[in-house]
């Protein structure tokens, strides 16, 4: 877990036999289908610990490891998930079939220019949203995912208002 200020993303809860523990609150969570994509993954996790958001990295496949998924998925307190992947680009519409949270895809360009990768995130069924930014854009999927976040945390939009002001 990264972000600015470790009190701003821990909390206190029992720990099940009588006492209690400090907890990090991960607010994004970064999921990459392989560790080819830690270029891209770089990107996002440079923005989000710009702006102070509290996030991890794991790096687990839609296809080789579905398993794995299912069972960080179920144990993850984030509140907005970016799914990074090439080729078939099945891990971002994986993950939203198994949460109701916000899913950014950010396609991967690995082959066919990233075109094979952005259609497969952005042609999603009914009912199963994914959201997806630029081909290797994982800047802007933090961005996305910090003003998700930012919704319910003022120091985040804050901080999103004055890169922002910077831009100009």
């Amino acid at each position: 877990m990264t972000g600015l200020d470790q009190e701003e993303h821990s909390k206190t809860e029992k720990d099940g036999v009588g006492g209690e523990r400090m907890v990090e609150i991960v607010k994004v969570a970064i999921v990459a289908g392989s560790k080819s994509d830690q270029p891209v993954v770089d990107d996002a996790v440079k923005v989000l610990t710009e702006l102070g958001v509290a996030h991890e990295v794991q790096f687990l496949s839609a296809h080789r490891n579905p398993e794995g998924l299912r069972k960080y998925l179920a144990g993850s307190r984030a509140d907005v998930y970016i799914a990074i992947a090439g080729l078939a680009a099945h891990l971002p519409g994986v993950i939203a079939s198994m949460t109701v949270k916000p899913v950014i895809g950010v396609p991967v360009n690995a082959k066919l220019n990233g075109l094979d990768s952005l259609l497969s995130i952005v042609q999603m069924p009914p009912g199963v949203p994914v959201g997806c930014v630029g081909i290797d854009n994982a800047r802007n999927a933090g961005i996305l995912a910090a003003e998700i976040v930012a919704l319910q945390d003022p120091k985040v939009k804050e901080r999103l208002e004055k890169m922002r002001e910077a831009w100009r």
